[in-house]
Formats: C-alpha cells, sequence, structure tokens
C-alpha cells in the first residue's frame, strides 16, 4: 500500500513574517554589538584619558621635587603663560651628574605641555635654556618645539605660590617676592627671589572629553612636606 505524502510549503505571508522576525533579531543584535563597541572605546578613551593626566601630574611633581636653588635663575618662576624651573637632572648619581634640567609648563594649542632642556653644566648654557623655556611659551622655533611633549588635553591653568602662610598670585606682591633664607640670595632688586613653599596648580580639562573640569593639585616643598605633593 503507498501513502500519498503531502508537503505543504510556507505561503508568502509566513515568508514575509519570517523574514521580518529574522531582521528585528538583526537589529537588537546589532545594538547590543554597536552598544558594547561604544562602550568598550569610551572605557578605553576614559582609561588613556586618566592615565595621561596621572603621568602628568606625577611629572609635575617630581619636577617640583628636584627643584634647585643656582642664585644664577629664578628656582622657579611663573610669567602668567608659562612656569619655568631648574631641577637636578633625572640621570643623577651618587658617583656623578650630567647637570641640570630647566623644565617649562604651559599649555598651548589646547594642550598642557611640558618642555625640557637636560645636561646644562656651566652657567652660560643655564642662562640659554632659561631664556629658551621663555621663547618656547611666546615665540617657539622648530627646535623650542620638538623639545616639548604634550600631557593632556586642557583649555586654561593658574597657578599660585605659598608664602607666608598665604596662597598668592605669583605676580602679585606677596607672590613675587618673598623673604631670603638666612645666607642664601644677594640683597638688591636683582636678587634671586628663593622658591614658594609651596604651588597650587589649578588646571582646566578640555570639555567634549571623557575627563574634564577643573583640577586642583597642591604641592609643598618636601623640606616642608615631607616629599608629599
Amino acid at each position: 500500500m503507498r501513502h500519498a505524502l503531502n508537503h505543504r510549503g510556507f505561503t508568502l505571508v509566513e515568508l514575509l513574517a519570517a523574514i521580518s522576525v529574522m531582521a528585528a533579531l538583526s537589529v537588537m543584535a546589532w545594538q547590543a554589538l554597536d552598544g558594547m563597541s561604544r562602550t568598550e572605546t569610551l572605557t578605553r578613551q576614559r582609561t588613556d584619558d586618566v592615565l595621561a593626566v596621572q603621568a602628568g601630574l606625577g611629572q609635575w611633581g617630581a619636577d617640583l621635587d628636584a627643584v634647585v636653588e643656582t642664585g644664577d635663575v629664578p628656582a622657579i618662576d611663573f610669567n602668567g603663560r608659562i612656569l619655568r624651573l631648574t631641577r637636578r637632572d633625572a640621570l643623577e648619581t651618587p658617583s656623578g651628574s650630567p647637570g641640570l634640567q630647566v623644565v617649562a609648563w604651559g599649555i598651548r594649542d589646547g594642550q598642557w605641555m611640558r618642555w625640557q632642556q637636560a645636561g646644562l653644566q656651566n652657567r652660560e648654557r643655564l642662562s640659554q635654556a632659561w631664556e629658551a623655556a621663555a621663547r618656547w611659551g611666546e615665540r617657539p622655533t622648530a627646535e623650542d618645539n620638538a623639545r616639548q611633549v604634550n600631557v593632556a588635553a586642557a583649555t586654561e591653568w593658574q597657578v599660585f605660590y605659598y608664602r607666608n602662610d598665604a596662597w598668592s598670585h605669583p605676580l602679585s606682591s606677596a607672590g613675587a617676592t618673598g623673604t631670603p633664607p638666612v645666607g642664601g640670595g644677594q640683597a638688591g632688586t636683582n636678587a634671586v627671589p628663593p622658591p614658594p613653599d609651596g604651588v597650587r596648580l589649578v588646571l582646566n580639562l578640555a570639555p567634549g572629553r571623557t575627563l574634564s573640569g577643573e583640577l586642583v593639585r597642591d604641592w609643598a616643598r618636601p623640606v616642608l612636606g615631607g616629599g608629599k605633593s
């Protein structure tokens, strides 16, 4: 006995319904993957921004911790645009020193930047580097730009000095001068002022980034704050 098999196919309506369901599932899957990708990208960007700022603040503190008073130029100087300082060379060892460094910090082209010139072993080279740091903040040459490193996206910054138990702007009368230490410096208008007891950094990180807004960092001279910043 033969049994007839009745094969029934899908109707056009059923096919359209199946295709619609598959399309909806595909859209949902794509949205989920796109959301995961966006989250991963934002997380990576935020991590990169946080690490860049942390590295910059770490270098900022290390530069200030290593400040050296030469008596020829100010140990720390802020002119409203850039902060310059003289510091021990990072490669200095107990057996010898490759010289001093002149370091400058400033904001240009929407970036908080660091500039340095190392290996300064005499007064002439120190003076030249000090002037080059000032030029970098105003009219940099190609050679000056080659010494800079971008740290973080920022729009503006302010610096304050801590002197005589109070914070003040470096360009104010209280911030620009201080009482020279006993036996240090020479009297007169050309005397190099001593470094401040503390430096406050107020940095405005650029908007539209994963890390933005105002950032404040206080630093105290190691002899006063135990080396902590």
